[in-house]
């Protein structure tokens, strides 16, 4: 560990880590719930078992995020942060604040939540991914700013670099777009429009500019590979990234009410957002070919490839398959975008924080990576966690076909509950690949618990 003030990323990747096992556990309450309709009810139905599930990815997101930015800025800029102490401040209130809100969602029932904490005042609540309730928003806008006060404040005392930049702006655009989630017009049309401006814009827009400069600062520290040959591949993937997802955004206006043009907007640009994901995986690829360097993290590099490959079959593959508006009339809101989410989200954004975690914890701890056996242990926990992920895709997908014939477009199309008494076979399936999942990451936190001889870190 280069800088003291780097400390402060621990325990933000010990939360990341944490909710995310939340998030699992819940993901299988879900899983359940589908086959079994009255699993954990009333104790917990299944709205709400939903809402903990997403708030969770979202959340422990967050918190990869941030302990990534806290671990890389001091590096990058060469220099400490601003404030450690307000770092860790805004760590207990972001983690308190969102256990509340996690209880509140448990304990107490959504319209009762809702008027105890001022959605009277300011109705936000109650759309998907933005369930949070109104103090929670702004408990998270608080937190985002003092935040980002403190890295951009790193930022223009020290070294700037490409990678810190693309970051800082990345962090500063997940701010601005959240704004929209205050902002919910009567009217429903404009309320989806604008609900997408969080919703897409952050994952298929600045989302992927951090996530694009943790990996480039991973591969820069595994490889060895010139500072200057990472940054010009980074300038052309967040170029693509920009130019596609921005407009991009159009293939969610298909069918709400937006103007026809949206039709051929978002179907055109939409099918160009898998080549910034491509570049990423011919990134990765190509800067471990050309290592100059053999670390001893073998693990944090194979966390890194599977980002490109993931990112570019969940993100940019899947995301292909239904993102044409004549292909979309048919697909949409069905199983097959379930598949594309799962997959999406673990390979562009889940792989990528677990990669800098990867990376950074062995540091974090005083050596320059686990023993031989731990990280055989993390390498089996990647493999069983990925293979489980293509295997719901899989699932879902299949499940997603069936529906589309069955419900839309057969001659005698059956309804919404019929249809899914028939998809129950996929649905068993996709509940036994999470199951193998969970066993992933439980083998993933083991691999944190096992001892042996660790190569030590640089001073």
């Amino acid at each position: 560990m280069q800088y003291k003030s780097q400390a402060v990323a621990m325990p933000y990747f010990i939360a990341a880590i944490g909710l995310f096992v939340g998030q699992i556990i819940f993901g299988l309450i879900l899983g359940m719930q589908y086959v079994v309709g009255d699993f954990l009810f009333p104790e917990i139905p299944f709205n709400v078992a939903r809402m903990v599930h997403t708030n969770l990815l979202i959340v422990w997101l967050l918190f990869g995020f941030m302990g990534a930015a806290y671990y890389l800025i001091p590096e990058e800029t060469e220099t400490e942060l601003y404030s450690p102490k307000l770092a860790l401040i805004l760590f207990w209130v972001f983690l308190v604040a969102g256990a509340a809100t996690i209880l509140g969602y448990l304990l107490v029932d959504y319209a009762t939540l809702a008027s105890m904490t001022g959605n009277d005042l300011l109705a936000t609540m109650g759309r998907e991914f933005l369930e949070q309730p109104l103090l929670t928003k702004i408990g998270i806008v608080v937190v985002a700013l003092a935040f980002l006060f403190n890295i951009t404040m790193t930022v223009l005392k020290g070294r700037k670099t490409v990678i810190s930049i693309v970051l800082l702006l990345g962090l500063w655009g997940l701010a601005i777009f959240f704004l929209f989630a205050f902002y919910n017009p009567v009217n429903l049309v404009r309320d989806k429009f604008y609900w997408w401006w969080v919703v897409h814009l952050w994952v298929e827009g600045v989302w992927e500019l951090i996530m694009a400069a943790m990996l480039a600062f991973v591969l820069i520290k595994v490889t060895g590979v010139d500072r200057e040959v990472i940054e010009k591949w980074l300038y052309v993937i967040i170029t693509l990234a920009l130019c596609t997802g921005i407009i991009g955004t159009g293939h969610h206006y298909f069918w709400i009410g937006t103007p026809e043009y949206w039709q051929w907007w978002g179907s055109i640009f939409s099918a160009l957002e898998p080549i910034p994901f491509f570049a990423m995986t011919v990134f990765a690829f190509n800067m471990v070919n050309r290592r100059r360097r053999e670390h001893p993290n073998k693990a944090a590099v194979l966390w890194a490839l599977g980002t490109g490959v993931m990112a570019f079959l969940g993100a940019g593959v899947w995301g292909f398959l239904h993102t044409l508006a004549p292909v979309n009339y048919f697909t949409h809101g069905s199983q097959i975008t379930a598949a594309h989410g799962h997959m999406a989200f673990y390979g562009a954004y889940v792989m990528v924080v677990i990669t800098i975690i990867s990376y950074a914890m062995p540091i974090l701890r005083g050596r320059a990576a686990n023993s031989e056996k731990a990280q055989v242990v993390e390498m089996w926990s990647f493999w069983l966690m990925t293979i489980a992920m293509v295997f719901i895709t899989l699932f879902l997908t299949a499940a997603g076909i069936l529906q589309v014939w069955l419900q839309r477009i057969s001659d005698t199309p059956m309804s919404f509950m019929a249809t899914q008494d028939q998809l129950m076979l996929f649905y068993w399936m996709r509940e036994w690949a999470g199951v193998m999942f969970f066993i992933g990451l439980l083998t993933y936190l083991a691999s944190f618990f096992i001892k042996g001889e660790a190569k030590a870190a640089k001073a």
